[in-house]
């Protein structure tokens, strides 16, 4: 809990930096709606468990990595609506964010990622 009793807010950590708030989508229920019937993503959205992920009746183009068991990103895409991600046999989670965030925030093949707070 931070000062104010408010509950710390789950970020994003890429190579050890703070780059985003994240939302974990860790219930069947979760990663099986993802970012469906939404305009936007404020940060970025972690599915886990998730090997691969689609853009079908999405309204926006997104950015994917897809994330081996050590957090470790194997593969990095963009993907406009109506697509399908490429698989990896290792994949183990998938991370998704708006077109162009993972360019600001330096995500690439080979990055760390992790789940940070905000009070960290």
């Amino acid at each position: 809990m931070t000062k104010g009793g408010e509950s710390p807010q789950v970020r994003l950590l890429v190579d050890g930096r703070d780059v985003a708030p994240l939302e974990r989508a860790t219930s069947t229920r979760a990663r099986s709606k993802g970012l469906l019937g939404r305009d936007a993503v404020a940060g970025a959205f972690w599915l886990d468990p998730c090997r691969h992920v689609h853009t079908m009746r999405m309204r926006f183009a997104i950015d994917v990595a897809l994330v081996d068991r050590d957090r470790r990103v194997l593969h990095v895409q963009a993907m406009p609506p109506g697509r399908f991600s490429a698989v990896r046999l290792r994949c183990r989670s998938v991370i998704e964010a708006e077109a162009g965030a993972f360019e600001q925030w330096g995500l690439v093949t080979g990055s760390s990622v992790q789940v940070g707070s905000s009070d960290d």
